[in-house]
C-alpha cells in the first residue's frame, strides 16, 4: 500500500511539472522539449505579442526562428478580448502588415500579410472566469496550394 502511495505522488508530481506556462514578461521562452530557454525575440523575430501574454509551449509549433519562422503560436492573453483583438489591429499594421480580412465576435479572426508572409490571429473568448485564447499562424503568402482530388 506504501509503494502504491508513493507511485501515485511520483506520478502527480510528474503531471504537474509538465502543466506549466511560460509568461512572455519573463525573459525566456521555452518549449516542452527545449534543452537551452530562447527569448522570444530570438523565437519569433520582430514580431510582437500583446503584454502579459502566456505561451503555451505544449500547444504551439514553431519552425524555425527570427523573422522567418513559420508555424503556430497558442497563447492566453487574459479576459478582454477586446483589449487583444485593438493590440492587433493596431500595433500590426504599424509594423508594415496589411490587414486582409477582420471578423469581431465570440470568436474572431484577422488575417493580415507583410511582404512574403501571412498572419492568421484567431481569438477565441474563454468561458465564464477563464482567460481568451489567440492562436497566431504564421506561413509563407505564395505558398502551393494544392486541391484535393478524387480518386476514381
Amino acid at each position: 500500500m506504501r509503494q502504491l502511495l508513493w507511485m501515485v505522488l511520483a506520478l502527480a508530481v510528474s503531471l504537474s511539472a509538465g502543466c506549466t506556462s511560460t509568461s512572455l514578461g519573463s525573459a525566456n521562452y521555452a518549449g516542452p522539449d527545449s534543452v537551452q530557454p530562447q527569448k522570444p525575440v530570438q523565437l519569433l523575430g520582430q514580431l510582437a505579442l500583446p503584454p502579459g501574454a502566456i505561451i503555451r509551449g505544449d500547444q504551439s509549433l514553431i519552425i524555425g526562428a527570427g523573422d522567418n519562422w513559420v508555424g503556430r503560436v497558442v497563447m492566453d492573453v487574459g479576459k478582454d478580448m477586446d483589449a487583444a483583438y485593438r493590440y492587433f489591429l493596431e500595433s500590426y499594421p504599424a509594423q508594415g502588415w496589411a490587414v486582409v480580412s477582420a471578423v469581431r465576435g465570440k470568436t474572431s479572426l484577422v488575417v493580415m500579410t507583410r511582404q512574403e508572409r501571412t498572419a492568421t490571429i484567431e481569438m477565441a473568448e474563454g468561458g465564464w472566469g477563464s482567460s481568451g485564447t489567440v492562436t497566431l499562424t504564421m506561413a509563407p503568402r505564395n505558398a502551393a496550394v494544392f486541391a484535393p482530388t478524387k480518386n476514381p
